[in-house]
């Protein structure tokens, strides 16, 4: 098969998150959907340009890896509005949760809806995610919180993963909230997960990964050790919604189980992060859960920069917490919020998010061997993408070697 080559281009390679990794006036070779060659145009083999089929030359412009979005609940029904008014006039997210609204207010609508309708409201909230050089992403589940309901979430997102250029994780997030049949039963209802729930997924092909959500409000350290021992016994990756709105000690009990990331981590203690770091466990940032539920506790990140645990960015988009559906934007506000460098945005949308998900060895950054996962972008400065608000520069998407429809591929758009 030919080579594609995109040519004068300024590649941000972010094969670490300490720089953007640039190569002015660079090229890059596409073979068989991955990374075949990258490096400076004048170092261009000539076999190379010989083989080529396809040539695109970037203007200068700046190309990165894909975007990865690694924490979403984009499949669910309904909305939740009404909660949003409630917290601007004094609730609290566990006051409006206790009084029956919260996850399960989602669950009630969720387990109502049909697979279809899901799709359709997912993959709408997926286009837009796309549309901004998103090329993986993780979808949990957890609304559904019985067989049935949780199944029928995964097979959305395998459904959308078959139908749309985009590489997608399935998380399997059971233990997100305890179930209006199960109330005043957490413990039964773990048992179920564990026996009856994860196994079932898991039969069915439907899990790349394990979650849960420990919070006083949800579950305890305890109880998600045995969500672990259940989800590592089928040799599955696992992590964790961490630190949230207290602090438990949980984000440490996952690092020593070895946890892909730890997820919001807001009540991490700075001495611990130091345990993430030697245990290999990313941290996951969430701005928009912070900004949404008008936080103050801000995610130690001095302390993970000092122990060099990797950080990453996603958008948590969900109906209730964070109803963000911009990866751009959610890297502006961990810049804004959490006093992140633009690097560190870039990286932990790309290389750090790959780590979150396990996907470091395939995507995330530009080397060769690795998925030809590309975003071509209107500016030639990487500090471009998390500087600017509400602004797309996203021009076109390679996925696995594929320009996404509608990207451009040889010609200037219009």
């Amino acid at each position: 098969m030919p080579f594609k080559i995109i040519s004068n281009a300024t590649l941000a390679t972010m094969r670490d998150d300490q720089s953007y990794g640039l190569i002015p006036s660079a090229a890059i070779a596409i073979k068989d959907g991955e990374i075949a060659w990258l490096g400076p145009m004048a170092s261009i083999p000539d076999e190379l340009t010989s083989q080529s089929a396809e040539l695109l030359d970037c203007g200068n412009r700046l190309l990165t890896p894909g975007l990865i979005d690694c924490h979403t609940h984009i499949v669910y029904a309904g909305d939740r509005a009404t909660e949003f008014e409630k917290r601007l006039q004094g609730a609290s997210y566990e006051e409006i949760a206790q009084s029956g609204g919260g996850i399960n207010s989602t669950v009630v609508q969720t387990r109502e809806a049909c697979q279809q309708a899901l799709y359709a409201q997912a993959d709408s909230r997926l286009s837009g995610l796309m549309n901004e050089g998103v090329t993986t992403l993780e979808i949990k589940s957890g609304y559904g919180l019985d067989s049935d309901n949780e199944i029928k979430m995964l097979k959305v997102a395998d459904q959308l993963a078959k139908t749309r250029q985009i590489r997608i994780q399935k998380t399997f997030l059971g233990a997100h909230s305890l179930p209006p049949e199960y109330a005043g039963q957490k413990d039964a209802y773990i048992d179920h997960v564990c026996n009856v729930m994860l196994p079932a997924a898991f039969e069915a092909g439907l899990v790349d990964a394990v979650d849960g959500f420990c919070e006083s409000i949800a579950f305890s350290v305890e109880q998600m050790q045995r969500v672990f021992d259940k989800a590592q016994s089928l040799g599955l990756a696992v992590k964790l919604h961490a630190e949230q709105l207290s602090h438990l000690g949980s984000a440490v009990m996952a690092a020593q189980r070895g946890a892909l990331s730890v997820d919001h981590i807001e009540f991490l203690r700075p001495d611990e992060a130091r345990l993430l770091a030697e245990n290999k466990t990313v941290a996951v940032l969430l701005p928009g859960a912070f900004y949404t539920l008008n936080e103050t506790q801000k995610p130690p990140v001095e302390a993970l920069r000092e122990h060099k645990v990797p950080i990453a960015i996603a958008t948590d988009l969900n109906p209730g917490s964070s109803p963000l559906n911009s990866l751009l934007l959610a890297m502006n506000m961990a810049c804004t919020l959490f006093s992140l460098t633009p690097v560190e945005a870039l990286a932990g949308t790309t290389i750090n998010a790959a780590k979150a998900l396990g996907l470091e060895k395939e995507t995330g950054s530009l080397e060769v061997g690795k998925s030809a996962d590309l975003v071509i972008w209107d500016t030639d400065n990487p500090a471009m993408l998390a500087y600017q608000i509400g602004a797309n520069p996203c021009l076109s998407t390679m996925v696995a070697g594929e320009w996404r429809k509608n990207s451009l591929s040889g010609q200037e758009r219009s």
